[in-house]
C-alpha cells in the first residue's frame, strides 16, 4: 500500500514495505531506517547479536543482525546490554540478501537506538507459550503477542471490507444512535442510561412518582423519560432507508445478558444493512455475498496471519494431548485456511426451518443423534450413558417444530450434513421479533438466519412488515405498547415500500475469520458479566 501525497511522511521505513515486496533484490544494499520492537533478541558471541523486529504493520518480522565488527565502534553496545522482548528502538542499516532459507532479506544494523527498555523481570509476557485463558488476564498486554496480533489485523481487515463491500454497493453509512427509548428486540435486557444516580448517591435521593418509593420518576431524569444503550440500530437505519433505500450501520451495540460464556459479551458491535424495494430473497443473498466479500479479504490480505493462528491451534492441540487433556477422540484441528476457502467456494445451502428440522428429527429417528438433556444426565448412572449414546451425536435440547433451535442443532447442520453454510429461513412466528413479514400460513414469518460450521448463528435478518395496519395487529397480538415506537409505525403510513435487512454480530464474523471459539479473544476490550476493566 503506497502512502498517499500530503503533508504526512513517516522518518521511517515500515516493514510492511521491506517484508512484502515481490522483488525483494530490488532493495538490497539500500540504507534505511526503522523502528519497531523486538520480538526476540539471540546472541552468538560477544559481538553478534539476532534480532526479530516487528513493528506492527505486517505479521512478518524483519531480522537485524547486530554486529560490533560492522557498526562503528560503541554504536551498538545498548541493544547488546538492554536489548530483549518488548524492547523499542530506532535501528539505521544497510538491507542485505539473507543467507538463511525461509527468508529473502535481512537488516545489517550500523546504529542502533534503544527507544523505550524492559524490565524483564516484571515484564507481563514472560517467555513461555502463553494460553489463552492467561491472555484473557492481561487485556491490555495481549495484543503484544503474534497471536492477537493476527486476530486484530484480521479484525481490521473485515471492517475495512465491510465497508469497502457496501459502499461499493452504492450503500450510505449512518450513524445510528447508541442511547436510546426504544427496545428494538422487546428482549428487555438493556442497560439503563441515567443521571439520577451515581457511585454517592443514597435511595433518598432518587425521585420517585409517589411517596412509597416504588417506582423511578424519570420525568426527572436527564432526558425526561427511562433510557437505555441501544442493542441495535435496525429501527433507526430504518428510517434512513426510506429516503436513501440502500443503507448499513455499524457500531456499538450493548446487552444486559448475564452469561458470561465464551458466546457472550456486553458490548459489541453489529452490522445492519437495509435494502428496499427488496425481498427475503434479496436479503439473503446480499449476506451471503458480503461474507464471502469479507473471508476472501482476508484469504488475499491476511495470509500470514492466517498460517500463524494456524500454527497456534497445532501448538495448542500437540500440547494438550501431551498433557492428556484431550478425549481420546479428539481429531487435530483442520487448517484455518481450509476452513476459510471451504467458505467462499461454493454456493450456501438454502432450506426452510421446516426442512431443518425434519432433518434433525430424521438424524433422531434414524438413532445418528440422540436427546439427553443435562437433567436425564445427570440422573443416569455413567455406564449407562455411556451405553445410551454409544455411536451417536448427543443434543442437549430437543427437537421439534416452534422451537428454537440451539447452538448444538445449527452446527449438526452445518458440519454434520451438510458440510459448510446454511442459510434457515420462514421460521415460526412466534420465536421472532414483531416487525418480520408474515407468511400467508400466518405461522411463520419471512425470517432468515445464516448458520456456519463452527459457530452456529452468524446472521439473523428477515424481510420488513410493510403494512402498517398488519404491523399494528401484529404489536396487539404481542401485546406491546405502540406507544414508543409510533414513529417505526408511521414509516409504514407514508411512503412505505417493501424492505427487508439483516443484523451481523461483528466479533462472530472475526471468530469465523480467525477460528477464535471465545468471542472474548476477539475485541480489544472485551466487556461481560462482571467484566469490565479498563
Amino acid at each position: 500500500m503506497t502512502e498517499s501525497k500530503g503533508l504526512f511522511k513517516r522518518s521511517r521505513t515500515v516493514l510492511r514495505e521491506i517484508l512484502e515486496l515481490q522483488d525483494a533484490s530490488a532493495i538490497f544494499n539500500t540504507q534505511v531506517t526503522v523502528c519497531g520492537w523486538m520480538q526476540t533478541i539471540r546472541y552468538q558471541g560477544q559481538s553478534m547479536a539476532f534480532v526479530e523486529l516487528n513493528d506492527g504493520s505486517c505479521s512478518k518480522n524483519l531480522q537485524v543482525i547486530l554486529d560490533k565488527t560492522y557498526a562503528d565502534e560503541g554504536v551498538l553496545e545498548d541493544a547488546f546490554t538492554k536489548g530483549g522482548t518488548g524492547v523499542s528502538v530506532q535501528i539505521q542499516g544497510e538491507i542485505v540478501e539473507s543467507p538463511k532459507s525461509g527468508q529473502l532479506i535481512e537488516l545489517k544494523a550500523k546504529t542502533a537506538k534503544i527507544l523505550g527498555g524492559v524490565d524483564a523481570k516484571s515484564y507481563p509476557l514472560p517467555k513461555k507459550a502463553l494460553t489463552l485463558e492467561y491472555l484473557r488476564t492481561l487485556p491490555t498486554w495481549r495484543i503484544r503477542t503474534r497471536t492477537m496480533r493476527a486476530v486484530q489485523n484480521i479484525r481490521n481487515t473485515c471492517a475495512f471490507a465491510t465497508h469497502s463491500f457496501f459502499q461499493g454497493h452504492g450503500f450510505k453509512y449512518v450513524h445510528t444512535p447508541i442511547l436510546t427509548g426504544a427496545d428494538c428486540e422487546g428482549a428487555g435486557e438493556m442497560f439503563s442510561v441515567t443521571t439520577l444516580m451515581h457511585a454517592q448517591s443514597k435511595l433518598s435521593d432518587i425521585p420517585t412518582v409517589d411517596d412509597k418509593g416504588e417506582e423511578i420518576d424519570f420525568k426527572k431524569d436527564f432526558f425526561g423519560k427511562s433510557v437505555s444503550l441501544t442493542v441495535s440500530g435496525q429501527l433507526n437505519v430504518e428510517t434512513y432507508a426510506h429516503a436513501f433505500a440502500d443503507v448499513y450501520t455499524f457500531g456499538p451495540t450493548f446487552r444486559a445478558e448475564h452469561s458470561n460464556t465464551s458466546r457472550h459479551l456486553a458490548e459489541f458491535w453489529m452490522i445492519e444493512p437495509e435494502i428496499c424495494f427488496a425481498t427475503l430473497e434479496d436479503d439473503m443473498s446480499l449476506a451471503e455475498d458480503y461474507v464471502k466479500y469479507c473471508v476472501n479479504a482476508v484469504l488475499t490480505k491476511c495470509a500470514g496471519d492466517v498460517q500463524i493462528l494456524t500454527d497456534f491451534y497445532q501448538r495448542q492441540y500437540t500440547t494438550a494431548k501431551k498433557q492428556g487433556k484431550l478425549p481420546k477422540d479428539a481429531q487435530p484441528p483442520a487448517r484455518l485456511l481450509d476452513s476459510l476457502q471451504l467458505l467462499v467456494g461454493k454456493a450456501y445451502k438454502r432450506l426452510s426451518y421446516t426442512e431443518g428440522v425434519e432433518l434433525l428429527e430424521k438424524e433422531i429417528k434414524e438413532y445418528r443423534a440422540i436427546v439427553i438433556t443435562p437433567e436425564e444426565k445427570k440422573a443416569m448412572k455413567a455406564k449407562d450413558y455411556k451405553k445410551k449414546s454409544k455411536g451417536k451425536h448427543v443434543f442437549e435440547n430437543p427437537v421439534f417444530w416452534g422451537c428454537d433451535l440451539a447452538s448444538e442443532h445449527e452446527k449438526y447442520l452445518t458440519d454434520k450434513i451438510f458440510n459448510g453454510p446454511v442459510i434457515l429461513y420462514n421460521y415460526p412466528k412466534d420465536i421472532k421479533a414483531f416487525y418480520m413479514k408474515m407468511n400467508d400460513d400466518n405461522k411463520t414469518v419471512q425470517a432468515m438466519d445464516m448458520l456456519v460450521p463452527g459457530i452456529g448463528e452468524l446472521i439473523g435478518g428477515s424481510a420488513r412488515e410493510d403494512d402498517y395496519d398488519k404491523l399494528i395487529k401484529r404489536c396487539a397480538e404481542l401485546k406491546m405498547e405502540t406507544e414508543p415506537l409510533q414513529w417505526y409505525l408511521d414509516l409504514r403510513k407514508f411512503g412505505s415500500v417493501p424492505h427487508a435487512g439483516f443484523g451481523l454480530g461483528f466479533e462472530r464474523l472475526v471468530m469465523l475469520t480467525t477460528g477464535m471459539s471465545n468471542i472474548k479473544d476477539v475485541i480489544p476490550f472485551p466487556r461481560s458479566y462482571g467484566l469490565c476493566e479498563f
